[in-house]
Formats: C-alpha cells, structure tokens, sequence
C-alpha cells in the first residue's frame, strides 16, 4: 500500500470514529434533553391543573409563572374526546396525536380529565440534524484532504517524471553525439559500406527516443494530423522490429479523401503505440496477432488495440498502469504508465483496458479528441 493510500485509510478510520463517537453522543445528550423536557412539561401539567382548580382566595402567581416559563416547548391541552382546549408555543393547527409525546393526564375533578400532548423543543429538533451536519462536514473535510493528497502526490510524480526524462534525454546526448561523429567519420572513408544507411537509421532512432524522453515534462506541440497514416507509419515501423511470428492488422481501408485530423504530437503518440505493441508481443509470448481498429463516434476517435495474448485479471486493470509494475523478469514496468500519461496528461486522452479475457486475449482502448477543424 502506497504512502497516499495509508494516509487516506488513516484520515478516514479517524474521520469515521469521530462520526460514531459524536452520533452516539449526541443521542446520548438527545435522550437526556428529552428526559428533562418531559420532567418540565409534568410540572407544567401540574401547574396548569393548579391554575384551572384556583379560586379567587388562591395565590396563581407561582403557578403562572410555570406556566408562562415554558417558552420552548409545544404543549397542547385536549378534552377526553381530542378536541384542543389550549395551546403555548404551537403553531395554529395541532399536529396530529400520533406524532405527539404523551399523554399527561391533568384531573381536574372526579368526572372531568383532561390531556396534555407536547412537541420537541427547537433545540432539541435541531439537536438530531448535529450528527448529519457534522458528517456532511467531515465528507467534505475527507474529500478535501483526500484531493490535496492526491494532487500532493501526482504532482511529485511528474516531477520524478519529468527529472528522469529529461536526464535520461541529457544523458542519450553526449553518445548520440559520439556516434554521428563516427558515422559520418566512416562514411567519408568507406562510401559505398551497405551497413553504413543502417547504421544512420539507428542513430536517427536514438535521436528520435531522446527527443522523446525531452517533450516529457514540458507542453509539446499539439498539431492537427491525419491519424490512420500517423498509425500506419507506426505499423510499418514495428513490423519490422517484432518477431516474424506475431502478425499486426488492421480494420480499417484508408481514404484518401477522408481524412481524420485529430491534435497530436506524433513522436509522443508513435511512442504510446509502440508501448501498446511490445506490451501485446510480451502478452502473446512472441507469438500471436494484433489487430487495430478504428472508430468514430461524434467528435471522437476510438484506437481499439486487440491481442490474442493470456488477458489481464480484473483486479490487475488498474495496476498495470502504475509505475514499476511488471510481469517480467527483466524491464521497469514503465511503458504503460508513461503511455497512460502520454495519452491523458498531454493529449487530454483516455487509456484503458476496454476488456479483457484470460487465455483469450486483451483490448487496450485509446480515446482522443477530433481537431476543432474536422
């Protein structure tokens, strides 16, 4: 489990106990109030029972003052047949019996008695809304924390990223450097060698991975592109550098006058489909087809990418983007995650596994956007 993770679990088992502890005191400090309230209105009975029996020989003053006291509590007054008497504190239409607390029996003679039904105070109504304030408050305190932690975290990322791509890129230089020297050294000595155009393209090769490996961490220019021919280059680029026993097709017949301009910046999305491609060889065992497909739908594009290696779990869809992730022996499990970030981070993308199969074969999923003048 990363460091973000267990600082989110810690911030929401703390979170949560917090919400438990004060639900519970709270209902604990409810059912008090309430007891207290009920204490009162029997008082309240006993003072109106008192002030309803007085002559003009009897002091009502104490009794008056409880009664007149209660300026919180809904209290209503009611014959043995339910018809409202009197009422303190209430609103002009009595609630219905059902929902009341009671009843509090007020006899005011043998043959006479009479009903006293009370509502919640408003501090106790207000009082059971507490909890629900304090846990809408602590989701947004988690939602917030968890937000900072997240983009805390993905920035620190990118800027690894982007340290190590551009030394990577800085330290490619110098050999590069070295090597076209050489070449150009052995071309003027040796005109006619056949390795020497070879030599030149894997030089080429070189300076396009590094210039790659520099765009990482900065803007790169996004130019609007034809994308089955920016697709087909890749195709015909890996055909030649995969074994001989995995095949590369494709679904789709290109039309010249139907071009599917899509912002791109094309060393970087070469780059993401070469990932895609390796990681498909590796799936398959050096043995096996790739398919791609394209499909339009709307204002975008969809890149389905399928193999017909051993599949991907379901709970390994997610992982498999993260960095340092591998299933081989050799390698540093970086070319889906940086792919990923390609696709999202720079081309404003998706990446994702559209589905998977296990022993049947996996289909990756790139989404982008059509240029505003398509």
């Amino acid at each position: 489990m990363t460091n973000s993770r267990k600082v989110s679990v810690i911030v929401l088992s703390i979170s949560l106990l917090i919400i438990v502890l004060s639900v519970a005191y709270t209902t604990w400090l409810s059912h008090k109030l309430a007891i207290e309230e009920h204490k009162k209105i029997e008082i309240w009975a006993e003072a109106t029972r008192q002030f309803l029996l007085a002559d003009e020989n009897t002091d009502i003053d104490f009794v008056t003052s409880i009664i007149e006291g209660n300026t919180t509590i809904p209290v209503y007054m009611v014959d043995a047949e339910g018809q409202l008497l009197i009422s303190r504190n209430a609103k002009d239409k009595m609630p219905s019996i059902e929902s009341l607390s009671g009843p509090i029996e007020v006899k005011i003679s043998d043959t006479i008695t009479q009903y006293i039904y009370y509502d919640e105070s408003t501090l106790l109504y207000q009082l059971h809304y507490v909890p629900y304030i304090q846990f809408a408050l602590i989701f947004v305190f988690i939602g917030i924390a968890i937000l900072i932690i997240y983009v805390s975290n993905r920035s620190e990322q990118n800027h690894v990223w982007a340290g190590l791509c551009k030394e990577t890129a800085h330290q490619l230089g110098t050999p590069i450097s070295s090597l076209n020297a050489w070449e150009e050294l052995l071309s003027q000595r040796y005109p006619q060698d056949e390795y020497l155009p070879q030599m030149r393209k894997d030089i080429e090769r070189l300076q396009a991975v590094a210039d790659r490996f520099s765009k990482i961490g900065s803007k790169p220019e996004l130019i609007p592109t034809d994308i089955i021919p920016a697709l087909e280059r890749t195709l015909v680029y890996m055909r030649s550098r995969i074994s001989n026993k995995v095949e590369i097709n494709n679904s789709w017949q290109q039309d010249t006058s139907n071009k599917i301009p899509v912002l791109l910046n094309e060393p970087l999305f070469t780059w993401v489909i070469e990932n895609v491609i390796k990681n498909a060889v590796d799936a398959m065992n050096g043995k096996g087809t790739i398919t791609f497909a394209l499909i339009e739908e709307g204002k975008y594009i969809y890149i389905d990418i399928t193999d017909t290696g051993k599949g991907i779990s379901r709970r390994r869809r997610n992982s498999i983007f993260q960095p340092g992730y591998t299933t081989k022996q050799r390698g540093w499990g970086l070319g889906l995650s940086l792919s990923k970030r390609i696709i999202e981070d720079y081309h404003r993308g998706k990446l994702f596994v559209q589905s998977s199969q296990m022993g049947v074969g996996t289909t990756f999923r790139i989404v982008l956007k059509k240029a505003v003048n398509s």
